[in-house]
């Protein structure tokens, strides 16, 4: 009896607070304040440190920062147009960033004649598919079209193709950066779509939270967590994890990184539907697998011999240079809040 209670009453409130998930509410106001404060103030460093004499600021150093900035301005223009234009106005954003971080990965690598029509189905079919699915919010269909059925059409059409000559590496870089770029990054949107909530005396209880700020909250601490470990790497990192993937990427960089995030992360529970320490744990998991895309992605500009995947903008690195971390992180935080908070 109370199952089917819960079955009867649970789609209509989840539709009631369906209107409410796109609101800016209190808390999430002022984290776009705070956010919005940080970027000016951090506009204004970078701008100091550019006018600074040659030779008195290290010019890799301020390079990053420059990059950083530029990257966090890009997230949050996107997450106040999600505000402004609703959760599928939002995916069509990400939408729009997968397909040009799909484009630099594939450029990244030359083709040959027979995967271009096999690039036609990435690009056109399965790429807006697979936001088409977030969208409606099928959850069932987009969380398995692309790492099950697009990674076997990939190669079949290949094959198809008659062209034999490197198939292997072929198929594993179209199937990779479909995966990456495209099923990986989507759900950071996806966010937008949970339905987070608890069940009290036999009725579903929604959280009454704003996506947008548990969106913001994501994408907060994954950038954040790349500065931090960053700086920490530069204060006191001393034992390089991988010297030929990343020169920077310090044993002791990354553990003050996380340990930082989680900090920042756990002084933000207040607009999640976390408890303090829960948010922080889920900060440390971000933080990690942020990591695991920034190497991840530096190993493949290795393999490749290339320093940035593209230029969105002449002079500076392409959208996936600054991406690589949400890339990684977007997934395993969507699947741990939609199985620990649903």
């Amino acid at each position: 009896m109370n199952d089917l209670l819960q079955s009867l009453t649970a789609p209509a409130l989840l539709l009631q607070a369906d209107s409410q998930r796109m609101q800016l509410d209190e808390p999430t106001r002022w984290l776009v304040i705070a956010v919005l404060l940080g970027l000016f103030l951090s506009t204004l460093v970078v701008r100091l440190i550019r006018g600074q004499a040659d030779g008195t600021v290290n010019v890799a150093v301020a390079r990053t920062f420059h990059h950083r900035v530029r990257a966090w301005w890009m997230m949050f223009a996107i997450l106040i147009a999600s505000i402004i234009v609703g959760r599928y106005g939002a995916v069509v954003l990400f939408f729009m960033v997968s397909f040009w971080a799909l484009r630099e990965f594939i450029t990244m690598t030359p083709t040959r004649r027979g995967d271009h029509r096999t690039l036609f189905w990435v690009f056109f079919v399965f790429t807006p598919a697979q936001y088409v699915l977030v969208a409606m919010n099928e959850y069932q269909l987009y969380s398995i079209m692309i790492p099950v059925y697009a990674s076997l059409f990939i190669p079949a059409r290949i094959a198809m193709s008659g062209d034999e000559k490197r198939f292997l590496e072929r198929s594993a870089k179209i199937q990779v950066g479909l995966l990456i770029c495209v099923y990986a990054l989507s759900y950071t949107p996806a966010i937008l779509s949970l339905q987070l909530g608890d069940w009290q005396e036999d009725t579903f209880v929604p959280w009454d939270g704003s996506y947008v700020g548990l969106l913001a909250f994501f994408v907060l601490i994954t950038q954040a967590s790349e500065v931090l470990q960053f700086g920490w790497g530069k204060l006191v990192g001393r034992r390089i994890i991988a010297p030929k993937i990343h020169a920077n990427r310090s044993w002791e960089g990354l553990i003050g990184g996380v340990c930082s995030t989680a900090v920042l992360g756990g002084s933000l529970w207040w607009v999640t539907p976390f408890q303090y320490w829960e948010a922080a744990l889920m900060s440390m998991v971000v933080a990690i697998m942020g990591f695991a895309g920034a190497m991840t992605m530096s190993a493949i500009k290795r393999d490749r011999g290339v320093k940035d995947y593209g230029t969105l903008v002449v002079g500076h690195a392409g959208v996936l240079d600054r991406i690589d971390s949400i890339c990684f992180a977007a997934p395993v935080f969507y699947h741990l809040t939609r199985l620990l908070f649903t």
